[in-house]
């Protein structure tokens, strides 16, 4: 990368740096998915030549690289008491979730490439297991924690995102939930008997309510492991 690069704008030169081309990035990517992004079409968002980009990354897989190391490197875990190990986890699993609900894209990028990036480490990993740990979750458990939480945040992050109404308490989440709904109750009763009778609760599936229900289950065989109270 070189750093100090100037762009044209309408108004003259404008200063452009790899963070500007990195968010530039991130945003394509998150509305409109990995496969939209190009480096032709990136340098036009910018309003920079693409000979110029290029003197900023060698090319699309340099560019995902950029985008995880930010979003993972960035990546921030609220507080938590450590002496209470559920909340600990609970807030991990959340944090997860966040950020993915935050950048779909991470969802794609996680499904397709291996960061080694050390700043990407530190916030997406180190941070992670260090608050797991201080909780009292160690060695192996912990491990296995950490696997779980960002392993089921992804998942369900991915199943989430296409299935628009289970998220929000909007109008147009409300409609799209009832006509839902109406197509589960609508099904052929004869072919479909326990669909039609759960047609209510099927439009659950992806709310966040949902992924409560499955990090209460979870954080409970931790602490059943770890010989504590369940909560």
């Amino acid at each position: 990368m070189v750093n100090g690069k100037a762009r044209k704008g309408g108004r003259g030169l404008k200063a452009i740096d790899p963070q500007d081309i990195v968010a530039a990035a991130l945003r394509i990517c998150d509305e409109q998915g990995l496969d939209h992004l190009t480096v032709r079409g990136l340098a036009t968002e910018l309003g920079i030549g693409t000979m110029t980009l290029y003197s900023y990354f060698r090319g699309k897989d340099e560019i995902l690289d950029a985008i995880a190391d930010h979003v993972l490197g960035e990546m921030v875990v609220p507080p938590a008491d450590p002496a209470d190990p559920a909340a600990v986890l609970r807030t991990v699993g959340y944090a997860f979730l966040d950020l993915m609900q935050a950048h779909p894209s991470v969802v794609q990028l996680f499904g397709t490439r291996v960061t080694t990036s050390q700043h990407s480490l530190k916030g997406g990993m180190e941070a992670v297991l260090t608050r797991l740990v201080d909780a009292g979750i160690r060695d192996d458990l912990a491990v296995r924690c950490y696997g779980f939480l960002i392993t089921y945040a992804l998942g369900f992050a991915h199943y989430q995102y296409p299935r628009t109404w289970g998220r929000g308490d909007s109008d147009e989440a409300a409609e799209l939930r009832r006509q839902r709904r109406h197509f589960y109750a609508s099904m052929p009763a004869g072919e479909f008997p326990t669909m039609v009778e759960l047609s209510e609760r099927l439009v659950s599936l992806p709310s966040d309510e949902q992924f409560e229900f499955g990090l209460s289950m979870f954080v409970n065989s931790v602490l059943a492991e770890l010989k504590l109270p369940q909560r």
